[in-house]
């Protein structure tokens, strides 16, 4: 029987930790443990060896690190380091394995260590590529299923599932390092991370790392609710402590076991160990779950669409799909495609989540551009401004896969029809990336005049996306709207096609809801009642624009009549405050309402699309609006003093986005955009005070590193763009830094702050070692510390003098410990 035929019909047993158990036998502080495969295998595979014989049904290959992007041993070939880690776990199974039962090997792929574009410096391709040479050579040696372990980024999980599945025919695993909130590093919660795996085909989903077996326990409840696919659980022994000067792990073997018990009853069964865990470990694991039964797996009907940090769950509640990232009939927006003006499209963007859109619709389909390249430019771009997910709008089957690969989560199409050309065409897209694809009820013969036509054309399409293995859960139906200007009874066959798809296949539904009123006076008077005549009769999601007062008061009327906003809260929240300003309006004398360039402190004014709302260099800033920033920062310059902009406009937009990346309102691809904007106004204020000669103020420098032997520089390379825009010059050692040089720095600059970073365990006595020599040679100097494998204990037994949970917090301190809270 294969692994796939086993998958959720028995508990499996994944083995336990390898870094720290290297380490016992001399693994060195900043030695690669890849080359160990080849160094001293038979270290390696009496590690194996020990787990297959304490009852692991599959044992990881040696390859956390084995890729291009952080293997580069000029000594140790990658392509022999990956043959000798499979052999070396092979050998092991031979003689590991002594009872008959079936196992496997696993080929080990990790993260690259680096942040992906447009956050960091990786092109998703070149990840891709990466990890699809190392996913080969797996393969080709021998490797019976890829394990993606410990990712942080759905983005780069993405690169790694594809790169799998388009490179081998083996089974791939997937799991993800949370955080205590169920947050990744990037923002991503379990509901999108399920939607997007699920989505790309993986066979079996899960968490590993970062946290004990008791913290895991809330977080596979929730990924329960959520997911069709199998449940992988490995925890850490608990959290890292320290004593005699060796690191050890708090939850004993005996204690894991029993809570590993408590896990397969909640539904894993994929169970097995991260850090910290031991042979012995797992040993007591399976005996005390060996004869436990697993819950079946169930299959979820929720239709979800995601981006890398929100999931968007198309349910009985209707949904608004913002109509305004579109060409047709926006003079103004196909100027700003024609001239790549990618700040104006952005902000269409912004207005729309702020005016209540919950996706985003994205066409940018003109016949004088390259919709391909503009497609991929605009969704990369707008994913790093808005959480929202997005709905890919394109007739164009390249323009659609493009923007279905780079695409970071689980997006909706728009669309597929029933002819068969387009389903032939969209389905196997839908099936390779994973979507919730709008199928139009149109065919060879077009849009039928009646209702029951249309509602046929419904079941054609999702019996032939049934053939592709697409589930009626990720097909939404758009019965589509027709005007009655031309046709009188449009909206009653609309009306009725929708309300027998929801009753015949129980499938979402969508709409174009202005088509409804082309051609007549006072469109918003029919849109508006339609739309609501549309959400009694099933409408899911419709597609309007959030900024039309009259489509809003239907949608808000709607949701509190029909009980989906619980005591009226919303509404009254709103239509109060709206009120209240009203009423304040009318008794102050009213300006022209012409378009101008706000300063001050006061709260910024969202941005105008057709009108000529206030734009606020703050408010530039909080959204990550480039172009804008440094446009207004050139206007403001002219005519206000530049320490009076950067206390009033700067400093005031950090502290919200920063406030909001505490509270998880905020996600790093916005706070990484809002600093670059940052960055970009004060170069252009910095500018001005050089050509006036004032002297700038001396910044307070800061070193940063991550410590001898780690190679995984994400975490660090966050705080130091926030430590930069914050008014800190940060001096950036790089990676794998050994004690020695951050020392020399530390006195050669005198530098009076450290920041250290450190992602595996295995590194951290490097991080000790570092601190103790900074206590004995810059006995001044203070050491703040962040990692995924921290914590505020293991930190103050290092003898670190400040523990960042996140980079927000490295900011705090730092400004504490120089008093520059209210500097850039």
């Amino acid at each position: 029987m294969s692994i796939r035929e086993r998958l959720g019909r028995e508990l499996l047993f994944f083995d336990g930790g390898m870094g720290t158990l290297l380490q016992e036998r001399g693994l060195e502080p900043g030695e690669l443990p890849e080359v160990w495969n080849l160094k001293h295998p038979e270290e390696v595979e009496e590690i194996h060896r020990r787990y297959f014989e304490a009852g692991s049904d599959i044992v990881l290959t040696n390859t956390f690190g084995a890729n291009a992007c952080k293997f580069h041993d000029d000594n140790w070939s990658l392509e022999k380091v990956i043959c000798a880690a499979v052999k070396n776990a092979k050998r092991a199974q031979e003689q590991g394995v002594l009872d008959g039962r079936e196992t496997y090997v696993a080929l080990d792929m990790g993260p690259t260590g680096k942040l992906l574009k447009p956050m960091g410096d990786l092109d998703f391709e070149d990840a891709y590529r990466a990890f699809a040479e190392a996913a080969t050579l797996g393969e080709k040696n021998g490797a019976d299923l890829i394990h993606i372990e410990t990712m942080s980024d759905t983005y780069e999980v993405k690169a790694a599932v594809l790169a799998a599945k388009e490179n081998t025919s083996l089974p791939v695993f997937a799991t993800m390092i949370f955080d205590e909130r169920g947050k990744l590093l990037t923002g991503g919660d379990v509901p999108s991370v399920v939607a997007m795996l699920e989505g790309l085909g993986v066979d079996a989903i899960g968490m590993n790392c970062g946290l004990g077996p008791d913290q895991m326990l809330p977080l596979l409840k929730e990924m329960r609710r959520y997911t069709s696919l199998p449940v992988i659980v490995k925890p850490n022994a608990g959290l890292p402590k320290q004593k005699n000067g060796e690191t050890y792990y708090d939850v004993e073997p005996e204690r894991f076991a029993a809570t590993m018990k408590k896990i397969v009853e909640e539904g894993a069964c994929v169970i097995g160990g991260c850090c910290g865990t031991t042979p012995d470990h797992i040993r007591r694991m399976v005996e005390a779950c060996k004869d436990h039964p697993i819950l079946p797996v169930e299959e979820k009907e929720d239709t979800i669409v995601s981006s890398y940090g929100k999931a968007v769950i198309l349910g009985d509640m209707p949904l608004i799909i913002g109509e305004r990232i579109n060409p047709t009939g926006k003079k103004r927006f196909k100027e700003a495609l024609k001239a790549h003006d990618m700040d104006y499209i952005l902000k269409e963007g912004i207005t729309q989540q702020e005016k209540g859109a919950h996706i985003l619709d994205v066409n940018v389909g003109l016949p004088d551009i390259d919709e391909v390249q503009m497609m991929k430019d605009v969704v990369t771009q707008l994913q790093s401004v808005t959480s929202l997910p997005l709905q890919i709008d394109t007739v164009d089957a390249k323009a659609m896969e493009a923007a279905m690969r780079i695409y970071n989560g689980k997006p909706m199409l728009n669309s597929v029809s029933g002819k068969q050309e387009s389903m032939n065409a969209v389905f196997p897209l839908v099936k390779k990336y994973g979507g919730v694809v709008v199928g139009l009820t149109l065919d060879e013969q077009g849009i039928p005049s009646d209702a029951d036509g249309r509602v046929k054309i419904a079941g054609k399409i999702i019996e032939e996306a049934a053939k592709y293995g697409i589930r009626k859960k990720d097909i939404v139906i758009d019965v589509l709207t027709m005007t009655i200007s031309s046709e009188k009874d449009g909206a009653k066959v609309t009306l009725e096609a929708l309300r027998k798809v929801r009753e015949i296949y129980g499938v979402r539904t969508v709409l174009g809801v202005s088509n409804i009123s082309f051609g007549l006076p006072k469109r918003p008077v029919i849109n508006s009642h339609f739309y609501t005549m549309a959400m009694q009769n099933g409408l899911t999601a419709g597609i309007i624009n959030p900024s039309s007062e009259e489509m809003m008061k239907s949608y808000d009327a709607f949701l509190a009549l029909m009980g989906y906003d619980e005591n009226c809260t919303s509404y009254i929240t709103k239509y109060a405050a709206q009120a209240a300003a009203e009423k304040a309006a009318a008794q102050v004398a009213g300006g022209n309402g012409t378009l101008r360039i706000a300063g001050g402190n006061g709260p910024s004014q969202p941005v105008g699309t057709d009108t000529g709302n206030t734009l606020t260099l703050k408010y530039a800033i909080e959204k990550g609006l480039k172009e804008e920033a440094h446009h207004l920062t050139r206007e403001l310059v002219k005519t206000r003093d530049a320490m009076e902009i950067i206390q009033q406009e700067l400093i005031p937009a950090l502290n919200v986005v920063g406030d909001g990346f505490e509270k998880g309102t905020v996600f790093l691809p916005q706070l990484l955009m809002s600093a670059d904007a940052a960055k970009i106004a004060f170069a252009v204020i910095k500018d001005v005070l050089a050509e006036s000669g004032a002297d700038e103020e001396k910044k307070e420098k800061i070193i940063l590193a991550t410590v001898k032997g780690d190679i995984h520089d994400i975490g660090k390379n966050i705080v130091k763009v926030l430590l930069e825009n914050y008014g800190f010059e940060v001096l950036d050692l790089g990676k794998d830094v050994p004690p020695e040089l951050i020392v020399e720095k530390a006195i050669e600059e005198e530098v009076t702050l450290v920041g250290l970073s450190a992602l595996m365990t295995t590194t951290v006595v490097s991080m000790e070692e570092t601190i103790r020599q900074l206590r004995e040679k810059k006995p001044d100097c203070r050491v703040m510390v962040g990692g995924a494998v921290l914590n505020q204990e293991y930190a103050d037994m290092i003898g670190a003098d400040f523990y960042g949970k996140d980079a927000m917090q490295s900011v705090h301190y730092a400004q504490s410990l120089f008093g520059t809270e209210n500097k850039v």
